[in-house]
């Protein structure tokens, strides 16, 4: 029998996700909870020689992020300390190299797409969500952090259960609809420049809801709720699984607002006339075919 079918004989004989909050179908997408999970450090997909092992595999080597050294809360992505070792050599140093390294969809890997398509197959029974008519696309990513590292405060354009598989940290996750904290500014600069930097108010921090993740705990986050992470004394592992939305209309609409507010104006919010938010979709289409056909008309050199 092979590794991945032994994977996933595992994975299908039992319950991945283990929900208690009675408002699940209401809660989900919109507010934060807490749930149990089954993926711990013991899973075999879990252990450091198999993660390793993403780092060298052709099929997701590629996507592998990382960064290294002290981290502010309220620090850029792109200001991040300039990195002087490889990923395998922060990877085997994870103890002492302030690291957080994102391996981004392992799903390419067939034994962690089981897990995925499982781990979905349940989150859509439990919601009574469409998910496979709602989402663009669909991502497992394993976030490995050393001790005390911080991950700074942004916004995510996914829907996310985030499962803590060993270690421990706290998350600090906010409201997205809470325009002190997200202003409608921040959201057309992440739609438009996919700039995951929103602006961190240390002054608002007691309006996040605060998680601490051990193994066996995760955290649902909602799409663009702003959040950060704490590590605590050990290396954590955590397990993502998320899904980006097709939603073009509300990136259309936030693209628009954006430009718009550029050129000295104060746009409506999405949401606050249908018939306005219609038209700027329809604006963005015209100038999207536009670019695309002059692009097109463009002389090869």
């Amino acid at each position: 029998m092979s590794a991945q079918n032994v994977i996933a004989g595992a994975t299908s004989k039992m319950s991945i996700f283990e929900f208690s909050n009675p408002r699940f179908r209401e809660d989900f997408d919109e507010r934060s909870f807490e749930f149990k999970h089954s993926v711990t450090a013991d899973h075999p997909l879990f252990s450091r020689e198999r993660m390793r092992r993403l780092l060298v595999n052709p099929a997701t080597k590629n996507n592998v992020y990382y960064n290294a050294g002290d981290i502010r809360v309220d620090q850029r992505w792109d200001a991040v300390p300039e990195r002087t070792k490889s990923v395998e050599e922060v990877f085997d140093s994870l103890d002492n190299s302030g690291a957080w390294i994102a391996l981004l969809r392992v799903n390419e890997d067939p034994e962690y797409n089981v897990l995925l398509e499982d781990s979905l197959a349940e989150v859509r029974k439990l919601s009574g969500r469409e998910i496979d008519d709602d989402k663009k696309t669909q991502e497992a990513d394993i976030y490995i952090t050393s001790p005390g590292r911080v991950t700074m405060y942004h916004i995510d354009p996914i829907c996310n259960f985030l499962m803590q598989v060993s270690g421990e940290k706290q998350i600090h996750i906010f409201d997205r609809n809470d325009r002190e904290v997200l202003p409608e500014e921040d959201l057309e600069r992440y739609w438009t420049l996919k700039d995951y930097a929103a602006t961190y108010l240390p002054e608002l921090e007691h309006r996040a809801e605060v998680f601490t993740l051990r193994p066996g705990s995760g955290v649902h986050i909602p799409l663009n709720n702003p959040h950060w992470l704490k590590n605590g004394d050990d290396i954590s592992v955590s397990l993502s699984i998320n899904y980006q939305y097709k939603d073009k209309r509300r990136k259309d609409v936030y693209q628009a607002n954006y430009y718009l507010r550029k050129m000295g104006l104060k746009p409506r919010p999405l949401g606050s006339s249908e018939f306005v938010d219609q038209m700027k979709v329809s604006a963005v289409g015209v100038s999207r075919a536009v670019s695309s056909k002059l692009r097109a008309l463009k002389p090869k050199t």
